[in-house]
């Protein structure tokens, strides 16, 4: 099903073009740094946003061939409107040396297994949950904010290995975490004959 863009949308999409030149950007991560930065109207994350066209593009199909979306609070959530996602925050249980973030993450991966996208927006104790975890995930969309461990938490992402969407600084956030999953959603998907 083909999603109808708003005019309102249309426009904003094109002040942004206006005003930022991101034709130099691969396809995905173009759709990717696009959407951020019409989430938060801040043109800094062309410059703050880290990804990989490649894992960018294996994260699509794997997307759009039914893999599972966690999300690790409900404000992220909210943003994925085409897409049912894995929020287990309302279950969790903090406990000592657990923030209730981090243990939503346990119980998440115990639902979902290996494979899926992850995209966190606003606990940095849950991204770092994750890296512990064995996850083997799609994609990790680490976008935590706060003063507090987010810059730190989404560096050692970056050191991981994983295939992932981040950035340096310590800003962040629900909205841009969902608009980076909503990018790799609306992209279309490549016809099999583009593809050969």
């Amino acid at each position: 099903m083909n999603r109808v863009v708003h005019p309102i949308e249309e426009e904003s999409f094109r002040r942004l073009r206006a005003r930022l030149d991101t034709s130099h950007f691969p396809p995905l991560s173009r759709a990717v740094v696009e959407r951020v930065i019409h989430s938060a109207a801040d043109l800094d994350y062309a410059a703050d946003l880290v990804m990989d066209e490649g894992e960018l593009e294996k994260a699509h199909a794997a997307l759009h061939a039914g893999a599972p979306v966690v999300v690790d609070v409900e404000m992220v959530a909210a943003g994925i409107t085409r897409r049912e996602t894995v929020c287990r925050l309302k279950d969790a249980r903090s406990a000592p040396g657990m923030t209730r973030s981090a243990h939503a993450i346990r119980l998440a991966y115990e639902d979902v297994g290996p494979g899926a996208l992850w995209v966190i927006g606003c606990a940095p104790t849950a991204l770092e949950e994750l890296l512990k975890l064995d996850a083997s995930p799609a994609l990790v969309i680490g976008l935590p904010v706060g003063f507090v461990g987010a810059a730190e938490s989404k560096a050692a992402l970056r050191e991981s290995g994983l295939p992932a969407v981040s950035n340096v600084s310590e800003k962040g956030g629900s909205a841009v975490a969902a608009a980076a999953l909503n990018a790799l959603l609306y992209h279309p998907v490549p016809k099999l004959e583009e593809t050969s």
